[in-house]
């Protein structure tokens, strides 16, 4: 079984692998941000990419999230576990809280978000983040002392400018959870290529609609994610080490979707 991660702000790499090895890959769209770590974790392959680039270059609008999608397909991957910074627009979700994401609404306007340009693929979305890996995570951080919430609605904006109050006061109103730059459309091109993607997203501060507290800089988002890293490493490698080839209908979803 093989399994892909995609490493958010703050993964640009990982400790936690065995056996590593640097693939260098290319795509039907194109090279992916990053090269691909392979590893081995219990006795599962992985491969990690890092979203934005091994230095943290690639702008959210310039990220290559179909070859990032299609690479870890070409080699084999079953599943995707993606990490991300979140802002919070929830009390209850304190920086260093992880959310299990279930839900997003997109606000983006200028990223490729099909793997079939030439077709139409009108991909079920309703539970857009596979329920049998989000299961899974909640599992082991049940288990955990981290503090964590098992479900959540993000925002995707498209970035890489954080947002005005009132765009953060709009997106409370509508009762989202956390807002970041990245879900979309990665987990729309994962569902369309068949992979069952689950987020784990760790909040890093109170985005700018909180009075009490700083609007968020990026100093403050790579300072909590610095702190988180370790914490998410350990959560990944329980998930991974008992994983299993369930049978899941977001690897079949796509084959029904085309007109």
């Amino acid at each position: 079984m093989k399994t892909g991660i995609i490493g958010g702000s703050g993964l640009e790499k990982a400790s936690f692998f065995k056996k590593q090895e640097e693939l260098v890959v290319n795509t039907a769209f194109g090279k992916p941000s990053s090269p691909i770590t392979k590893g081995i974790i219990g006795h599962h392959e992985v491969f990690l990419l890092v979203r934005h680039g091994p230095q943290h270059t690639i702008i959210p609008s310039e990220i290559n999230n179909r070859a990032n999608i299609l690479a870890l397909k070409d080699l084999g991957c079953t599943h995707i576990i993606a990490t991300t910074a979140v802002g919070s627009l929830q009390e209850k979700i304190a920086p260093g809280h992880f959310v299990v994401l279930d839900q997003f609404i997109d606000r983006t306007t200028q990223r490729a978000s099909t793997l079939y340009p030439e077709r139409v693929c009108h991909i079920p979305l309703g539970e857009p983040f596979c329920p049998t890996l989000r299961k899974k995570i909640i599992a082991v951080l049940e288990k955990s002392s981290f503090t964590y919430h098992p479900k959540g609605m993000v925002i995707t904006i498209e970035g890489p400018r954080f947002s005005t109050k009132a765009e953060s006061f709009l997106f409370r109103s509508w009762h989202a959870d956390v807002i970041n730059m990245s879900t979309v459309p990665e987990v729309v091109l994962a569902r369309e290529a068949g992979m069952c993607y689950a987020s784990i997203a760790m909040s890093t501060d109170y985005d700018c609609w909180h009075e009490s507290k700083e609007p968020v800089t990026i100093d403050m988002v790579l300072a909590t994610m610095k702190k988180n890293s370790e914490r998410v490493q350990q959560v990944l490698f329980e998930v991974i080490t008992h994983l299993e080839e369930d049978a899941c209908s977001c690897r079949e979803m796509y084959k029904t979707a085309f007109i």
